[in-house]
């Protein structure tokens, strides 16, 4: 067995920020939402893709994979948006076993209340806190972090 490639200092360094980072934003995210709209970071993002998605619908596997998340995970939050009437599932007209969630006219209505919040948070929490290069560097970075898991994982 190799022996392990320890970080750096400028490893580490980095590797602390963004796990503090992450954490940090995605708690005042999580706190803004619940706060200002009722509802879960999770629950927005589902929110915002089907509102992006045509006919303002996607079937639930395509759902998860763009949330990146796991299908019970899902099926969770779109009961419980289902619930609030947010959100609606219905079959699919080609494939028994598929279901799509579509946004509701109340979904839409409770996106368009809370995406004004919710955008003023993450400029206030990330966006505004750094520069336009810092940004870039930044949005350049986790893609490249984010398509190498990917493909990993495909």
């Amino acid at each position: 067995m190799d022996d392990p490639r320890w970080l750096d200092e400028t490893e580490m360094a980095a590797w602390r920020g963004f796990v503090a980072a992450a954490n940090l934003v995605a708690r005042r995210l999580e706190r803004q939402l619940k706060e200002d709209a009722g509802l879960s970071h999770t629950q927005y993002e589902i929110l915002v893709q089907l509102s992006a998605a045509p006919g303002g619908s996607l079937r639930m596997t395509d759902l998860a994979d763009r949330l990146i998340t796991s299908k019970s995970g899902l099926t969770y939050q779109v009961t419980q948006l289902e619930k609030a009437g947010l959100v609606a599932r219905r079959s699919c007209p080609s494939d028994v076993r598929g279901v799509f969630a579509e946004i509701t006219d109340q979904g839409w209505a409770t996106l368009r209340a809370a995406a004004p919040g919710h955008v003023a948070a993450v400029r206030e929490a990330l966006i505004d806190v750094l520069t336009p290069t810092q940004l870039a560097a930044l949005a350049d970075s986790l893609g490249t972090v984010s398509d190498r898991l990917r493909a990993a994982d495909s």
